[in-house]
């Protein structure tokens, strides 16, 4: 996987730390904030696939962004800049009704994630993509724990939504542990994603990180532009084939 900088992991898992604790707070509020505030724009060139007809059109495709605070969107002035909220605009310019819901809590760890799916799983979902581990990483948390937790998360959204489908957004470790523990960090999500039989997502920073054009003053936290790259270089491409799919397969009245 090419990386910007040798800098790169280490500000990824800075990256997702925000207040005292680091696992943020987490609320209810959040899964019913589907980011509705201001429509968002981005270019994406040709349509890879044409437009969903009328009977597949019926009822958005509800996708659920269970993340730390580069879901959250930490740091932007408007949640529309966020690539959660340019997936759902790049997924309307291509004609695929979706209901984009962020569950992004700042400085979340995996096992912060998974005490709070239950109220994510309250409302009926067709996606979950889960974009956890980092502040793990900036921890030093075991990676084996890390990856018991993501399967614990795949395996109690499948027992509430057996149809739901899932995305793994793999993450990296801070270069400072060393290559062993950097290596058994990077290695654990594609194990994970074959094994739960999720999509894997490539690092989400990929050519955003160590870039200060494409990072806030904090030079941590992705700016506007950097959200755009990470929509539409990193998320989209793997993301839009599950976005498809999931609208084609449900009934021509919609979710039961």
């Amino acid at each position: 996987m090419p990386r910007a900088a040798g800098v790169i992991p280490l500000l990824l898992a800075t990256a997702c730390v925000e207040g005292g604790d680091g696992e943020g707070t987490a609320t209810p509020d959040t899964r019913a904030a589907a980011t509705q505030s201001e429509p968002a724009t981005l270019e994406t060139g040709e349509r890879s696939s044409p437009p969903l007809d009328a009977s597949e059109a019926e009822d958005p495709v509800v996708v659920v962004f269970m993340g730390t605070s580069l879901t959250a969107g930490l740091g932007l002035t408007r949640d529309a800049d966020r690539f959660t909220d340019l997936i759902g605009a790049m997924a309307d310019s291509a004609g695929m009704p979706v209901e984009v819901v962020n569950a992004g809590v700042s400085g979340d760890t995996s096992a912060g994630g998974l005490r709070r799916l239950g109220w994510v799983l309250e409302e009926p979902l067709d996606v979950l993509v889960v974009e956890l581990g980092a502040n793990d990483g900036l921890r030093g948390l075991d990676p084996e724990a890390l990856e018991s937790n993501l399967r614990e998360i795949a395996r109690r959204t499948r027992e509430r939504y057996p149809d739901a489908r899932l995305v793994l957004a793999a993450m990296e470790a801070p270069s400072n542990l060393g290559p062993s523990y950097t290596e058994r960090f990077r290695s654990l999500y594609p194990r994970v994603a074959a094994e739960v039989g999720a999509t894997l997502l490539p690092f989400l920073l990929e050519g955003v990180a160590g870039e200060p054009d494409l990072n806030q003053p904090d030079r941590i936290h992705p700016n506007r532009e950097g959200h755009r790259i990470i929509a539409r270089d990193v998320v989209w491409p793997g993301l839009e084939p599950v976005l498809r799919a999931a609208a084609a397969d449900r009934p021509p009245s919609g979710r039961p």
